[in-house]
């Protein structure tokens, strides 16, 4: 669905801090995601605002996955991301494809919840990437 003049869209804005062109590479393997833009902090008409260092970080990209976008952008480029307090939910059609995709996100990263069956799901679980950011993989019941 896309957002009109009276219908507002939530869409996540991840900051990677250094290392969002990892995190889009990652993704698109993981998931499948596409790449809709990608604008480095060099292409900025005020670079006297950019952060030290940073003409070939990501200042602003956005991904494609499924029908969701996800932006993202190295931010201060600090190396420091923090992602808390939230998770993303990937709904996925079956348990073979939630199997792939919690493996993918899992690689490198944490299993918080082992994929498995629940009272309201064939298959849910969750798991924290490599980037620290958190996905719960889930069959709609």
């Amino acid at each position: 669905m896309s957002p009109t003049h009276d219908t507002p869209a939530i869409e996540p804005y991840l900051f990677f801090d250094g290392r969002c062109e990892e995190a889009i590479e990652f993704y698109r393997k993981a998931l499948g995601a596409e790449v809709e833009m990608l604008m480095r902090f060099k292409e900025n008409p005020e670079p006297a605002m950019n952060p030290p260092g940073s003409a070939e970080k990501v200042m602003h990209a956005s991904l494609r996955i499924g029908k969701a976008r996800v932006m993202l952008s190295d931010g201060n480029c600090a190396g420091k991301a923090s992602f808390q307090g939230f998770s993303l939910s990937l709904s996925v059609a079956d348990a073979a494809q939630a199997d792939r995709c919690f493996a993918a996100l899992a690689e490198g990263g944490q299993v918080q919840m082992p994929l498995a069956k629940t009272f309201f799901s064939p298959r849910f679980g969750m798991v924290a990437d490599r980037f620290g950011v958190s996905w719960m993989v889930i069959v709609p019941a």
